[in-house]
């Protein structure tokens, strides 16, 4: 990475976290990928149920690798094929100890932005898990939530689109369609603008670009 694109993300990082903080988010700011994962790791207890989904941004730090050769209780729907069973993984993470992440996007005065087909990812955000850790690339912030809506939608949906090779329009196109269509994944907006309790989630924002 360039050394002023570095520095960029150092500085608006610090500021992020300074915000996110303000909204009672437990939030923390590693330069490097290598720095996010022992951060993320240095979260949960040995012996923690551990569930994840959605969380392309943790998986490319290496996340749920080392949660899998650790000492955890983890709950991973991707072990399976069976439909039936993935439901049964994603209703069991309401009860983790640790919910793995991430962020479709992020505003610089710290509120956080996710978009969901199915609900489960957001409802989890919400409610359930003891404790939500987010992995989030720094490509991910935006000047404004209304740009971190817009952020989500035009940019993380369309490219989500492309690893789940849904009959929408933005898989053929590539381009937010608005669509109406039963597979769409854009059936889900959060926003959350506060944590609470707080410090139940946990951002951890990485100086480089990560995800969708």
């Amino acid at each position: 990475m360039e050394q002023a694109t570095r520095a960029f993300y150092n500085k608006r990082g610090e500021i992020l976290v300074k915000n996110l903080k303000k909204r009672h988010f437990d939030a923390y700011y590693c330069a490097t990928r290598e720095e996010a994962l022992k951060q993320v790791l240095s979260l949960m207890p040995e012996g923690s149920t551990v569930g994840w989904g959605g969380a392309v941004s943790a998986a490319q730090v290496g996340v749920q690798a080392a949660v899998h050769a650790g000492n955890y209780n983890v709950i991973d729907r991707d072990q399976f094929s069976d439909p039936a069973e993935k439901l049964r993984c994603m209703r069991e993470c309401f009860n983790a100890d640790f919910f793995i992440t991430g962020a479709n996007a992020l505003s610089i005065d710290g509120q956080m932005v996710n978009i969901d087909g199915n609900g489960n990812r957001v409802g989890m955000i919400v409610y359930g898990p003891k404790n939500i850790i987010v992995v989030a690339g720094m490509n991910k912030v935006c000047p404004t939530v209304e740009d971190a809506v817009k952020r989500a939608r035009t940019v993380a949906a369309p490219m989500n689109q492309q690893r789940f090779g849904l009959p929408n329009p933005c898989t053929c196109t590539g381009v937010c369609a608005d669509c109406l269509s039963e597979s769409s994944i854009c059936n889900q907006i959060l926003i959350t603008r506060n944590c609470k309790p707080a410090g139940r989630i946990k951002l951890v924002l990485v100086g480089e670009e990560l995800g969708f």
